[in-house]
């Protein structure tokens, strides 16, 4: 533990501690999937079909938003998720189809504390619990650590939201901590759950990700053979 002049405890030493940079994504390029800040004229139809009436009702339950009932509506919203800085919005691109399967951004970007948060997630169906999931996390997770040098990578739920607590938990976030009525939304109040991963944590995590990726690690349907937890 390092003391000060106050014998007081103070923080590891960072003596050439510089600021980082902006996110700022062309493509990011895996097996399965492609995922690239989000464009009005590639990716807007596609991405209607998740966002708009006939997207599935349950997936709007944590989102302090409903689905679009009209291509105008989601047109204007749209637009202003291509605009926006932060939140960064992406679109996961299934490399076999070329659509538009699911759209999440890096937001709360800090380069002055190099820390940065993975959210508004929003899957399509064809993306859920599927290994091109898996496959556009790790690619951002990639480019967070690994070309930005972020040092903390934050994901935050609302605290009953179970598939994003496991979803988080799998993909090796830990888990720091409840913040009681956080937010109210959707006239109901939510406890929101933090967790975190970091730059020691990612670099343990990535060989496991690397193996169960691999086409060898799935059979001929495209079920896996071992889990990432396996790994």
């Amino acid at each position: 533990m390092r003391l000060n002049e106050f014998n007081q405890p103070i923080g590891d030493a960072l003596p050439d501690f510089t600021p980082g940079e902006w996110p700022q994504i062309n493509q990011l390029t895996g097996n399965f999937v492609t995922v690239e800040p989000i464009n009005l004229d590639r990716h807007f139809e596609s991405a209607y079909e998740f966002y708009g009436p006939q997207s599935p009702q349950e997936q709007w339950t944590y989102l302090p938003m409903e689905a679009f009932s009209s291509q105008a509506n989601f047109k204007k919203y749209f637009s202003q998720m291509a605009a926006s800085k932060d939140p960064y919005y992406l679109a996961v691109v299934d490399k076999k189809t070329g659509q538009v399967v699911g759209t999440f951004s890096l937001m709360r970007i800090d380069p002055q504390n190099r820390s940065v948060e993975m959210g508004w997630v929003l899957y399509g169906p064809k993306l859920k619990r599927s290994r091109l999931a898996t496959e556009a996390q790790y690619l951002v997770m990639k480019y967070v650590f690994e070309d930005l040098h972020y040092r903390r990578y934050e994901w935050k739920c609302d605290h009953l939201n179970a598939p994003s607590r496991r979803a988080a938990e799998r993909l090796g976030f830990k888990f720091e901590g409840t913040f009681r009525r956080a937010n109210v939304y959707k006239g109901r109040s939510r406890d929101t759950d933090w967790y975190s991963l970091l730059a020691e944590e990612y670099a343990a995590m990535k060989p496991k990700f690397e193996q169960w990726l691999a086409p060898e690690n799935f059979n001929e349907d495209g079920q896996q053979v071992k889990s990432l937890h396996e790994f």
